[in-house]
């Protein structure tokens, strides 16, 4: 694939569509293309993560250790970040990673995209934003069945109390 293909490929990762094309086109002439053939390994559970891949082509299976196999929990296709907080910060794989058919993928180091932060501060500022409103979003739905899991302890108490009044 050409430099504009793999620019349009990082522009449509929700983490990446606030970049500018100087910048996209940065990341991606700086960034690894790799590919994979049927069966291979992208990573393995537990691997040490040490940046994200971007999907441009082909899918690639995602699987669970269960029972000394590996069950698959989701698919991921073309446009698909895998190792978003690994971009960001130390991490490990949480599944496994396995190209059905060819796979072609974007590598984008930690390193790199660090640097690419602190070059432009504002991207920064912009991620913080992208993330802290996630988390928010993230709280917002969970507060009902914190409310809810609060009500079901004050049921429990309740019953226990009655429980022990009537010995």
């Amino acid at each position: 694939m050409s430099l504009v293909q793999d620019i349009a490929i990082l522009q449509k990762v929700p983490m990446l569509s606030d970049f500018s094309d100087d910048q996209l086109r940065l990341l991606a002439f700086s960034a690894e293309a790799l590919d994979y053939r049927n069966g291979q390994i992208l990573f393995d559970e537990t691997e040490r993560a040490d940046g994200g891949m971007v999907i441009a082509s082909g899918d690639v299976s995602l699987q669970k250790s269960k029972d000394g196999d590996f069950e698959e929990v989701d698919m991921a296709g073309p446009g698909t970040l895998l190792g978003e907080t690994a971009m960001l910060v130390d991490a490990r794989r949480p599944c496994r990673a396995v190209a059905v058919g060819g796979v072609r993928v974007i590598r984008i180091r930690r390193a790199l995209f660090k640097r690419m932060i602190q070059e432009y501060p504002d991207l920064a500022r912009r991620l913080f934003e992208q993330h802290a409103n996630r988390y928010q979003t993230t709280v917002a739905a969970l507060k009902p069945i914190g409310e809810r899991m609060a009500e079901l302890d004050n049921i429990s108490a309740s019953r226990a109390l009655r429980g022990s009044n009537e010995d």
